[in-house]
């Protein structure tokens, strides 16, 4: 009805003449231009003949002035339109002078002020925000409103206007950054991969307070927001350490490794530890060899902060014993790392060297030996049990060469043998090598040996009496190796057990003559210097007939002649010898018919 009335009388005061209207008022004003009643001030806003000027408007209201020069709020946007449209007067003091266009505030188009509502803050009521605690803009001071909690200005759009910032200003003033109208939490549009600390591994599933809820001297150390009680925890969101991972993790370590974590291990979990990264030569067990292929987990707990440090001061501490005990210097316990290192259990380091300082220094063709060929007895019934698993014999038998070599003549040289050698094998070998033997020609002289060597015999090779020598030669003399050769027979001692009887057996009686030769010996004519001529025989004792006069001068080969028997080889006839004289001789008959025997030889007629 007021409104009625309202239009009813601008309608009749507009229809005045101009003086009658300057001097009649239309109806009383709203009681916020209630100071402007009186005819002396309708030109405060009327200009005459023109009604309401907007200029007047904006000099009285500051507030709107303000915004408008910013371009900020509802009436920035309807610059040009007349402020009497939406905001008409005289009608009556407690007249509200805002014009609605939707109706009701509810219902006004908030995107027309330039902040849309979305979301919840679509759901509060207008006065939820338009209120005085929450007018903070400049225009705030300038509204001419006596009760500010009728006014709709002076509001910011800036977040923390109406909200309280638990960054305390850290991350700035645009919330919108990572938050979003719906709800403060989750930080819909916070991207931590644009931080300067990416969440990488198992940082991401991380509760944000549980790296950004730091205790009070976190805080005192350098952030802002310190003014907490002693129990309480601030919030750290900017300047949160993480150069190193000690601010959030305990050091299971315990300072032994300075340096950045991330050397050796990943935000993928603290046990996988990156092996190529992991200097493992700056702890006090350096890998070296085989040892740097071990896999971690072999010496390291895995289920633990790196398991308790594990002992390293000897080899046995990790590994077994593979020689139960044998391995001593001096009669104490010696540690793997006297004999072996770290590239591998084999060879051992125990060099030539080394064991020129043990009981049995290394001669000859024994410094080239293979060790095992002496230390090792794996054929030997339970020698896993006494030896360990290398089966290694430490200290072998040395007191004679047969304890490691067999012997090639069977005890025929030993005490108790046919020809025993106090000095034992090396009274004919050295260390240098088993064959030849260092037996001289001279030691061959000597009546021990059973056949002493003279004449032509001294310039023999050995093989031409010893046949056993023509044999393959065995690669080793060592027990286990296949020894080929044996020395076992006596070598002949006999002329015919190394040369053929070229008589054919025609002095198979014989009896040698000569002092110190054996029955039937072949020195009963002949000599040890050559075969030829028969120095030792002679004519006149050795033979049934006796050469004299001119039988002297005869040559052997007129009477002992080439002969053939049955069909073995042509020999010369030694035995029987024709005795009679026309055996040999020409034989005439005289005048009287006796024989004359011719001096001419049968064997020149």
């Amino acid at each position: 009805m007021k409104g009625l009335l309202f239009v009813t009388c601008i309608a009749s005061w507009l229809l005045l003449p101009s003086p009658s209207r300057a001097q009649l008022s239309p109806g009383p004003l709203s009681d916020a231009h209630h100071s402007l009643e009186g005819g002396n001030n309708c030109f405060k806003c009327h200009a005459q003949g023109s009604g309401v000027v907007d200029s007047r408007c904006i000099s009285c209201h500051t507030e709107i002035a303000w915004g408008r020069t910013r371009n900020r709020g509802l009436h920035s946007k309807v610059q040009g339109t007349p402020c009497a449209k939406c905001h008409p007067d005289h009608a009556g003091q407690d007249f509200q002078m805002v014009r609605w266009d939707e109706g009701a505030p509810e219902k006004f188009d908030h995107k027309r002020a330039g902040f849309p509502l979305e979301q919840k803050h679509a759901t509060l009521a207008c006065r939820e925000c338009h209120k005085p605690a929450f007018q903070k803009s400049g225009a705030a001071a300038l509204i001419r409103q006596h009760d500010r909690s009728r006014s709709w200005l002076g509001l910011e759009t800036a977040c923390a206007a109406c909200h309280a910032d638990p960054h305390k200003g850290e991350l700035g003033a645009d919330c919108q950054r990572c938050h979003g109208q719906s709800s403060w939490k989750p930080a819909s549009g916070f991207d931590h991969a644009k931080t300067s600390y990416p969440l990488t591994g198992k940082h991401a599933t991380v509760e944000c307070a549980a790296c950004h809820a730091q205790p009070k001297a976190a805080a005192v150390a350098g952030h802002r927001t310190a003014t907490v009680s002693p129990t309480a925890t601030s919030k750290l969101f900017k300047g949160v350490p993480h150069a190193d991972c000690t601010p959030c993790h305990r050091d299971p370590h315990a300072g032994r490794f300075p340096g950045a974590c991330a050397k050796c291990h990943s935000t993928e979990g603290f046990h996988q530890v990156d092996k190529r990264a992991f200097d493992h030569d700056r702890t006090r067990f350096a890998l070296k060899g085989k040892h740097g292929d071990v896999a971690c987990a072999k010496c390291h707990d895995p289920k633990t902060a790196g398991g308790a440090r594990p002992p390293f001061a000897h080899c046995a501490s990790c590994h077994r014993d593979s020689h139960r005990g044998q391995a001593t210097l001096a009669g104490k316990p010696a540690d793997c790392a006297a004999c072996h290192n770290e590239r591998g259990w084999a060879p051992s380091t125990f060099t030539l060297a080394s064991h020129q300082f043990s009981r049995y220094p290394l001669e000859g063709q024994h410094t080239r030996a293979v060790c095992a060929l002496c230390h090792s007895r794996s054929a030997e019934p339970g020698a896993t049990a006494k030896l360990g698993s290398s089966r290694v014999v430490f200290r072998p038998a040395t007191s004679q060469c047969t304890d490691c070599h067999v012997d090639a003549h069977k005890g025929r040289f030993q005490s108790g043998g046919a020809r025993p050698q106090k000095g034992g094998c090396r009274t004919c070998h050295s260390m240098e090598a088993f064959s030849p033997a260092a037996l001289g020609l001279a030691d061959h002289t000597q009546a021990r040996y059973g056949f002493m060597l003279e004449g032509a015999h001294r310039a023999i090779p050995c093989v031409a009496c010893h046949t056993e020598l023509k044999g393959a030669k065995a690669a080793s003399t060592l027990r286990g190796a296949t020894v080929r050769v044996s020395f076992t027979a006596e070598a002949p001692q006999a002329c015919a057990g190394c040369h053929k009887d070229p008589h054919g057996g025609q002095f198979a009686d014989r009896k040698a003559t000569r002092a110190g030769a054996p029955g039937n010996a072949c020195e009963a004519c002949h000599g040890l210097d050559s075969f030829e001529p028969a120095s030792h025989f002679d004519h006149e004792r050795d033979a049934t007939f006796r050469l004299g006069g001119a039988h002297a001068r005869v040559p052997c080969s007129s009477c002992h002649r080439p002969v053939r028997v049955g069909t073995g080889p042509a020999r010369v006839l030694y035995r029987p010898t024709p005795a009679r004289c026309e055996d040999c001789h020409v034989v005439k008959r005289d005048s009287q018919g006796k024989p004359v025997v011719s001096p001419e030889s049968r064997g020149k007629s």
